[in-house]
């Protein structure tokens, strides 16, 4: 029995014979081992006498007629790949081809074409094999294709073999260190016999530079492919079109390296090569995470500073941060012109909502304002989440054009859906510190039959306390009061009772004395609501791509 055993691909072929006279019983045959792991053998009983062909010719073929020679059932290369004839003969045509192709005396195409009725497809499989083998003619193997493809006889499982074999040669070509030219120079030989180098097996490629530890490699080989103009795969029906650039960059994003993401498209883009549009997407997506990762540190940061943990930042740290977040905002703002100028208009609404993440992380209130009606404008509509995120954001930052804007969507939406937005406006005046206009939003709720939640009432009365203690304006504290139910508005009661005693006493410790009688209940400072879902928010604006 023969078996083709590998350590690459998995390949297993096996042969049974029998020969009509006893000089000629059970000859033994050896390939090589290849660059894609394959070795040929024939096995006489348990007992294996390795047989070498020689070149030019084959030795095998002098002793006479190898009718005898049967092919088993299948050939396994991460499957099994079938012949349509499990009992096919192996005959004198697959001996012959070979020996006729080793003395390159005639155009491979020629000898395959005088041979074509003789060798089966399993035959012209194990061609290929063997033409891929070390220390044999690797372009002889390609030309063998070529001509397959011509004559329309390379089906699924040819195609599948082929790949395998050129993964083989490019990881040999990695693996003994040989410059990114020689693995391009391949691919291109490739498109030469019709197998053509797409994004799927240029991708292949980046992935072999990745898993072997040559990132490096990697980067190189995505700019010579780019400087060549060698063509991937063309756009889908939506008009996206993927590319290994695009693809380089999502390998960076998915180990955390976002900033290098980034750099890697603008840098291609800025040095004359022609990244894919959607590449720019990809890099878009990078400095969102980016900016995600940026604004969680620096919220972990203050509240470090606040438990007297680290030291406050200086003028100089305050400065340096603010550039790091700008510097980021600018490189997707050139991003997205790109996309625009080289893209399809269908990715124009993509461009926008990348955007609108960016401002929501970098709380940009009005910027990110304009994303949502440029959304609109380009026919793809903001979540309503969206939408209540940037209003608290705007009002946070005390921008009343932009909020009331915003606040124009509430007449059309539905009672729970306002209660939502309410609150998140709520929530962002708190953040900002404008507690007069915290207070007139809590009672609109309430005159709505929007009750607002515990923590937000009192971080509303706290906020108001502080003012009257700074202005001594009761009328605000007051009218709000007046809504809330005795049992939750004890803090509220007693502190006005103290404030009216220090008022005619002049002793404003009797205010402190008021805040000892709340029985344990204690008013929470109010938590950063927006920044923890800018946080949470991720990547949900983000499609799979």
């Amino acid at each position: 029995m023969a078996y083709a055993q590998c350590f690459g691909p998995n390949f297993i072929l096996g042969f049974v014979f029998s020969c009509g006279s006893p000089s000629q019983q059970r000859l033994p045959l050896m390939f090589p081992a290849s660059h894609s792991g394959f070795s040929l053998k024939f096995y006489d009983g348990v007992c294996a006498r390795p047989f070498k062909f020689q070149s030019p010719s084959i030795v095998a073929a002098k002793h006479g007629s190898m009718r005898g020679f049967r092919a088993l059932k299948s050939v396994e290369l991460d499957q099994f790949v079938t012949s349509d004839d499990e009992e096919g003969e192996m005959g004198d045509g697959f001996f012959e081809a070979i020996e006729e192709l080793e003395r390159m005396t005639r155009e491979p195409s020629d000898i395959l074409e005088e041979m074509n009725d003789r060798l089966s497809a399993r035959e012209l499989q194990l061609v290929l094999v063997y033409f891929s083998q070390d220390g044999r003619d690797s372009w002889c193997a390609l030309e063998v294709f070529d001509w397959l493809r011509k004559e329309n006889r390379v089906d699924k499982e040819t195609m599948e073999l082929m790949v395998s074999i050129m993964c083989g040669w490019v990881k040999k070509l990695i693996q003994e260190h040989h410059g990114v030219g020689d693995v391009v120079d391949l691919l291109v030989d490739m498109d030469c016999v019709g197998l053509r180098p797409g994004f799927s097996m240029i991708e292949k490629v980046i992935s072999l530079y990745w898993e072997m530890g040559e990132k490096e490699g990697a980067i190189l080989l995505v700019e010579e492919v780019l400087r060549r103009g060698i063509p991937y795969a063309g756009e889908d029906k939506e008009g996206h079109k993927g590319g290994p650039t695009g693809y380089l960059a999502w390998k960076m994003m998915a180990e955390g390296d976002y900033r290098s993401a980034v750099r890697l498209v603008i840098r291609f883009r800025e040095s004359g090569l022609k990244p894919e549009a959607y590449s720019y997407l990809v890099a878009m997506t990078a400095v969102v995470k980016e900016l995600n990762e940026f604004c969680k540190t620096l919220r972990k940061l203050k509240s470090f500073t606040r438990a007297g943990l680290v030291a406050e930042l200086d003028r100089e740290d305050v400065e340096l941060t603010e550039k790091y977040q700008s510097n980021l905002l600018a490189d997707g703002v050139r991003l997205s012109n790109w996309v625009i100028q080289d893209g399809n208009p269908s990715l124009h609404g993509v461009v926008h909502e990348r955007l609108l993440a960016m401002y929501i992380c970098a709380g940009h209130g009005i910027e990110a304002e304009r994303q949502l009606w440029e959304m609109k404008l380009v026919g793809k509509e903001a979540d309503g989440d969206l939408y209540d995120i940037v209003l608290a954001i705007c009002a946070s930052q005390k921008e009343a054009n932009a909020t009331a804007r915003l606040l124009t969507r509430l007449e059309l939406t539905s009672s729970p859906q306002k209660k939502k937005s309410l609150a998140w406006l709520l929530r962002g005046y708190i953040k900002g510190g404008h507690f007069t206009d915290a207070a007139e939003t809590v009672m609109k709720m309430l005159e709505l039959g929007f009750y607002p939640e515990y923590l937000d009432r009192a971080a509303v009365l706290q906020g108001l306390r502080k003012r009257i203690q700074q202005y001594g304006n009761l009328d605000t504290y007051i009218r709000l009061s007046y809504w809330f139910e005795v049992k939750e508005t004890l803090v509220g009661v007693l502190e006005i009772e103290a404030l009216l005693w220090k008022e005619s006493h002049g002793d404003f410790d009797l205010l402190q004395q008021g805040e000892k009688k709340r029985k344990g209940e204690m008013i929470m400072e109010p938590v950063d609501q927006i920044g923890m879902l800018v946080s949470q928010i991720g990547l949900v604006l983000l499609k799979d791509m």
